[in-house]
């Protein structure tokens, strides 16, 4: 393996960490402050955070036709991001657990070809099918509990709600993303989110000083680390990484969030979840390589 791509997968593998890690931090967060509130200043944060680096990695003018097409894109992608994030926030008030958020959101990555199957009719393999089925067993064995049944509360509802928003999300990212430039387009996207979060949090929620500054730990990773620092190293990255092998790397963040749940002691998962916890994982394996290895090849 050449230097250049240890450097890469190691960021790449860097960026799922701290994705998987925020999981924790949003567990934390809402000891505070409401779900609301919390995704209104974390975006916010983010917002602020990811500002150099557009305006270093992103110089020179941008026409007034290349302005508008980021602006309505941004728009509307935020707009299903404050949809996605909001679902996952709440759906942490109920579970209150990092690996339960992390790998049912991770859900996504099996749901996007099966998205596109059948919005765009693109062709999927048999693989897909089975990753799908595999992260359908997990899902199962990951609200199973022994002695008292298969227990799907409101928190897996939201959090399984939110998982078909994030995968609407990258679709609209995947779609909208081609003919703009990345960073204004993200930077965009996190202002919408931000804007929407934070007239949710007045209008639904009674934020408090003390309480955001109480959890302004969880707020500055999320929003710094997660949003300003992670998707800076994915964007790096990315540009010389294989698409195959950086989507194995950065579905990994599901598996991070489960091993900081189980250190910080907040997850309370039975071993027959971290069983369904595996299948999920090797569905989402399993539906990825063979289509993005196909893809690639093409290309």
């Amino acid at each position: 393996m050449k230097k250049t791509n240890i450097w890469t997968n190691g960021l790449l593998l860097l960026t799922a960490m701290i994705w998987g890690f925020a999981f924790v931090a949003q567990v934390d967060g809402i000891n505070y402050v409401g779900p609301l509130t919390l995704n209104g200043v974390r975006f916010s944060v983010g917002v602020l955070s990811l500002l150099p680096v557009v305006l270093i990695f992103e110089k020179g003018r941008v026409g007034s036709a290349e302005r508008k097409k980021t602006v309505l894109a941004s728009l509307l992608a935020g707009t299903v991001l404050f949809c996605a994030s909001s679902l996952q926030q709440i759906g942490i008030v109920y579970t209150r657990s990092a690996g339960v958020a992390g790998f049912i959101t991770g859900l996504y990555i099996v749901l996007i070809p099966i998205a596109c199957f059948l919005l765009f009719r693109h062709k999927t393999g048999v693989q897909i099918w089975i990753g799908a089925v595999l992260a359908l067993i997990g899902l199962f064995l990951l609200c199973y509990k022994v002695g008292e049944g298969f227990r799907f509360g409101l928190g897996e509802l939201l959090l399984l709600l939110g998982s078909f928003f994030w995968t609407a999300h990258m679709i609209l990212v995947d779609r909208l993303g081609k003919t703009l430039r990345s960073l204004h387009f993200a930077w965009g996207q996190f202002l919408v989110c931000a804007l929407l979060g934070l007239l949710a949090m007045f209008l639904f929620e009674e934020p408090t000083v003390s309480g955001i500054l109480n959890a302004k730990w969880p707020i500055l990773y999320c929003g710094v680390l997660s949003v300003g620092v992670a998707y800076t190293l994915q964007v790096i990255a990315q540009k010389r990484a294989d698409p195959t092998f950086a989507a194995i790397l950065l579905s990994m963040e599901s598996v991070f969030s489960a091993i900081g749940g189980a250190v910080v002691g907040t997850d309370n998962i039975s071993s027959l979840g971290y069983v369904g916890c595996g299948l999920i994982f090797a569905g989402v394996l399993i539906s990825q390589l063979p289509e993005r290895t196909k893809r690639h090849t093409k290309e």
